[in-house]
């Protein structure tokens, strides 16, 4: 599945990605008291901080679901080592216009989080822009969201080397689910700091085809992966370098991820090592992880991250559990993010992965 890409390459690719965009910090206009200087910008270059760092959302692109409905797909980058923040909907955490309330997270892990919610959007959207106010410690960033040509997406499939995203299934016997997050799935029911079962089948296939290694496998892959693709001719070359290898979850790198404004950030140390999209001997084809979307209280799980085997074989869908445990009584959302071996983002392609939204009502 990885491809074979010098550390220039995947430096080009952050700059043609760009994950996180337009964002600002400090006072909003008119905010800023007479005579008063605006908070400066956080230093997005600076070494990670263990708290009090800003968060930063994510556009990670857009494109047509399954039934043809454009989603637009979004993630975050918290700065903070150490410190998870809780930001309920509201002035602190809106997006706007017609909001403040768009499914986004009101609880913030560490590290960069990719494919976090998707925002469906009506065939007459348009020009029209969704703007994310997110404000932590103090410190406000804002994100502009459109269906902006060249951050469309095909989230179905790699053109670079015909990898697809995981499959779900919430039920053994039920419909599949792939791709981005259009809401909650499936709703549970428990009580506090007794065990919920989160559950799913997945399977993952491999991919059809393999990039050549080299220059010319790096400039097939950037012109086949639809990141950057004309949404009117999928078949357009992509930008130069808008094809690359982040990391996130499972992966651990230094390696750059994103970029805010002109300034390269990388991606952190993110929860529970592992092979990520590098393979190689006892790697698993797929990994399920849980993470806190939303509530009122801790939610701790026998294991955050369920790694799994089937060898390529689409047809074998395997059990993923765990049992989570909710501290207070509330509404939960828990999010499962499904990774195959090109790991957390796609590698940094935004394709291949899947995510479900699960609600618990905790009484």
């Amino acid at each position: 599945m990885s491809l074979n890409r010098s550390a220039v390459a995947a430096f080009a690719a952050v700059l043609g990605v760009a994950a996180l965009v337009n964002v600002r910090a400090g006072q909003q206009p008119g905010q800023t008291p007479q005579g008063q200087v605006p908070t400066p910008s956080p230093l997005q270059l600076a070494p990670l901080g263990n708290a009090g760092e800003a968060i930063f959302p994510a556009f990670e692109g857009w494109g047509p679901q399954k039934d043809g409905q454009n989603v637009i797909l979004i993630g975050y980058f918290n700065r903070n080592k150490d410190q998870e923040l809780d930001i309920p909907i509201g002035p602190n955490n809106r997006i706007e216009p017609g909001g403040p309330d768009y499914g986004q997270p009101t609880h913030f892990e560490n590290g960069r989080q990719w494919g976090v919610f998707g925002i469906p959007v009506p065939k007459d959207f348009g020009t029209k822009k969704l703007t994310w106010t997110l404000v932590a410690n103090g410190q406000p960033a804002v994100v502009t969201f459109s269906l902006n040509p060249p951050y469309w997406v095909d989230f179905f499939k790699h053109g670079g080397n015909g990898n697809e995203p995981p499959v779900m299934k919430i039920t053994q016997d039920g419909p599949t689910m792939t791709g981005p997050p259009r809401g909650v799935s499936q709703t549970l029911n428990g009580t506090p700091w007794n065990p919920v079962e989160l559950k799913f089948w997945v399977s993952d296939k491999k991919a059809t085809t393999e990039a050549e290694r080299g220059d010319a496998g790096r400039g097939a892959a950037a012109r086949g992966r639809g990141r950057g693709t004309d949404p009117n001719n999928p078949d357009a070359a992509a930008p130069a370098g808008a094809n690359g290898r982040g990391r996130g979850r499972g992966a651990g790198s230094d390696t750059p991820t994103a970029i805010i404004g002109s300034q390269v950030i990388g991606g952190g140390a993110p929860r529970g090592g592992g092979a990520g999209g590098r393979g190689g001997a006892g790697a698993p084809d797929i990994r399920v992880s849980w993470h806190k979307h939303r509530g009122p209280g801790d939610v701790t799980y026998d294991d955050d991250e369920v790694r799994l085997f089937n060898k390529g074989d689409a047809s074998l869908f395997l059990e993923a559990k765990t049992n989570a445990y909710f501290s207070a009584p509330g509404e939960y959302w828990i999010r499962a993010q499904v990774n195959d071996a090109s790991g957390n983002g796609g590698g940094g392609d935004q394709c291949c992965w899947t995510t479900e939204l699960v609600k618990v009502i905790i009484k």
